[in-house]
């Protein structure tokens, strides 16, 4: 018991958290929120003219549909409007068809079902495909089949459609701007925290295989990050497609400098694991590859810390009121502590193997963070 209610009380937290969230500013719960109001709106109208005022024989339709087309996007609701109408209309004829020809329901069963599910598999009804065997069911277990109820029937799907499509393109239509930003802003600090502490580990000496570890756990777990910034950029392009009240911000939006942003974070991604493993490769016990020396381990940490910088720079120019002024000088400095460190590493190189390859390794993953950074940067 002492479990459950545990759980329970963290339910119940998550729930006032999301509440909170949803009415401090926009934000994911928010939108959330309004879809959940516009889909119970467009179920409540779609009813209030075909069962309550028109009294439509099948008016249940009408609300179903609209409530489903409510979707997360505009050009989504008009797309899947289209499939599912597709899908239903095929279901319904088919079994219109076989339920008039036919002796009896479960004969015609038998034969629309089968047909109705591989019809649902067709490519171009995409996700709305099983409302093909959805609708086919509705004529066989409702009733009498019949002509003018199975037309009724396409009549409310059409009407519940064109009210969910309406209700979300009218009222509020979801524009998911600020989720690029948080989720770019996010991988940002992920990474600039990540770089930050393998700098505060080598300037300090520390090679502890635990935390070195650790940190190259985070940076693989950076892709998740750099994934869901990508989507967020797709899905956002998307919310304003056949967006009719959400021109301006269609006309505002920086596809060219989201689309950068998230090159930029996957190349750093990339090569923040590959110092990570580096590192970790040369903290092991075991020490399969060889420390660098000192001074050669706190020029490198001044890299990493003048990189980590210029990320969150690059991030904040990008994405919110800071200048591209410190952005050009912190990718400066960092091209500048790069060639000092190209430098020293060369000075610094033996003849033994494994040093040359650590070495190297470390050296290649500087260069192509900072190339990435130098390139993108105004």
């Amino acid at each position: 018991m002492r479990v459950m209610w545990q759980a329970i009380g963290l339910k119940g937290s998550a729930a006032a958290t999301a509440v909170r969230r949803a009415c401090a500013g926009p934000s994911r719960e928010r939108d959330v929120a309004v879809q959940a109001l516009k889909a119970a709106l467009a179920a409540w109208v779609a009813w209030a003219v075909s069962g309550w005022w028109l009294r439509a024989p099948v008016a249940f339709v009408a609300p179903w549909v609209a409530v489903v087309l409510v979707e997360s996007t505009v050009y989504r609701s008009i797309r899947h409007g289209l499939q599912q109408l597709g899908a239903i209309a095929a279901g319904t004829v088919v079994a219109t068809v076989a339920g008039l020809l036919l002796p009896g329901t479960m004969a015609a069963m038998a034969i629309v079902l089968p047909a109705a599910i591989l019809l649902g598999h067709w490519r171009r009804l995409g996700s709305q495909g099983i409302y093909a065997a959805t609708g086919a069911l509705f004529v066989l277990t409702n009733g009498p089949v019949s002509v003018a109820t199975s037309t009724a029937r396409l009549a409310e799907a059409l009407f519940g459609a064109v009210v969910g499509i309406a209700v979300n393109a009218l009222i509020r239509p979801p524009v998911y701007l600020h989720d690029i930003r948080a989720v770019l802003q996010d991988a940002t600090d992920e990474a600039h925290d990540i770089l930050r502490a393998v700098a505060d580990g080598l300037a300090e000496g520390r090679w502890d295989a635990g935390e070195a570890a650790d940190r190259h756990e985070r940076a693989l777990r950076l892709h998740r990050l750099v994934d869901r910034a990508h989507a967020a950029v797709e899905w956002s392009r998307e919310s304003l497609r056949a967006n009719l009240r959400h021109r301006r911000a269609a006309a505002s939006l920086p596809g060219k400098g989201y689309e950068d942003a998230v090159v930029v974070l996957d190349y750093a991604a990339v090569h923040t694991a590959g110092v990570t493993r580096t590192v970790l490769e040369a903290a092991a016990e075991d020490r399969p590859a060889p420390r660098p020396q000192p001074e050669l381990a706190r020029h490198y940490a001044r890299f990493l810390c003048r990189t980590a910088h210029a990320l969150r720079l690059y991030s904040r120019s990008r994405f919110g009121q800071a200048s591209d002024d410190g952005l050009r000088e912190a990718v400066d400095e960092m091209r500048d502590t790069l060639q000092e460190l190209r430098r020293d590493l060369v000075r610094s190189t033996t003849d033994d193997p494994d040093e040359v390859a650590t070495y190297g390794a470390l050296l290649a993953q500087a260069h192509r963070l900072a190339d990435q950074l130098v390139t993108s940067a105004p």
